[in-house]
């Protein structure tokens, strides 16, 4: 049999559909993914259908309300990134040969964990040219970096939004205080406290206001890794500032009822050097496009 004869009865996978699906099978959401790839949801699950017929497999368990990939799936979901990055790839040299170098990025502590890896992920298939090298720091630091000529590029979170700050605000999230779903921790004297060590602005904010207030408190638990935090809160451990993106189900945002008041909210800015370049100003525009698109995905 001819190679040509086999083509035609193998089907011919879409990038397309093949970005849907990978966008499904790392949020383990239809919606979600959906936002992601700027389709329906209804769309969505037409293409993941079409996709399953075409290769005679189901690629998903469907739960009430989670779903999972079949060993199918997962095999595909290896071979699709592989795909996309080629596809990406190879766009990017044909049609942006020119777009090729280093750029030096700031993350503050404060959001590196919870998005930069997308952004990270998302600017690396897009521009596979570009090498992203970055520094996590706080952001007064990471400025003074840019004042420097150490950074071309950095991102900085900073509570409230005096006009002499710098930077373009490209995000606005909202801090609270956050405890166990059913825990007693807020009640405690002095209030146990989870956060991150110094140079935090949730850590400020929180301190800030305690002090104001004249509560005690003791930090309980200093991690960089807000991860831990939020294990500290599930656990009853302690409370903690966070941004409210990160409250899951097991925890509650403690309001003036539990004798708390609200910390306000925090600016997500863009900071670069005076004399960015062609390639710099490509970055910036991804990284709004994906906080954009991370932050929406959230809410």
């Amino acid at each position: 049999m001819m190679v040509d004869d086999l083509s035609r009865q193998r089907p011919l996978l879409d990038n397309d559909v093949l970005r849907t699906f990978v966008a499904i099978a790392e949020t383990l959401s239809f919606s979600a993914a959906a936002r992601s790839v700027s389709r329906t949801p209804s769309a969505v699950s037409m293409q993941i259908k079409k996709l399953e017929e075409q290769l005679g497999s189901a690629l998903f368990i469907r739960a009430a309300r989670t779903i999972k990939l079949t060993r199918q799936g997962e095999t595909l979901l290896t071979y699709a990134r592989t795909m996309l990055m080629l596809s990406n790839e190879a766009v990017s040299r044909l049609v942006d040969p020119q777009l090729t170098g280093v750029v030096r990025l700031g993350a503050p502590v404060d959001i590196s964990a919870r998005i930069f890896p997308k952004i990270l992920k998302d600017l690396s298939d897009a521009y596979p040219g570009i090498v992203v090298d970055v520094v996590v720091d706080a952001s007064d630091r990471l400025v003074q970096r840019i004042d420097e000529q150490r950074l071309d590029l950095t991102l900085t979170c900073i509570v409230g939004n005096p006009s002499a700050l710098r930077g373009e605000v490209i995000g606005t999230e909202k801090l609270v205080w956050a405890g166990a779903g059913l825990g007693s921790a807020f009640r405690q004297d002095p209030l146990p406290i989870a956060t991150h060590e110094d140079g935090c602005i949730w850590r400020a904010a929180a301190l800030e206001q305690l002090e104001r207030k004249g509560r005690p408190y003791r930090l309980a638990y200093l991690s960089p890794r807000t991860t831990v935090q939020c294990a500290a809160v599930v656990s009853d451990l302690a409370v903690a500032p966070l941004p409210c993106s990160y409250v899951t189900d097991d925890m509650r945002v403690l309001g003036a009822e539990d004798g708390f008041e609200e910390l306000g909210s925090f600016d997500i800015r863009l900071v670069s050097k005076s004399s960015a370049t062609e390639l710099v100003r490509i970055v910036a525009d991804g990284i709004r496009r994906l906080l954009k698109e991370a932050t929406e995905g959230s809410a």
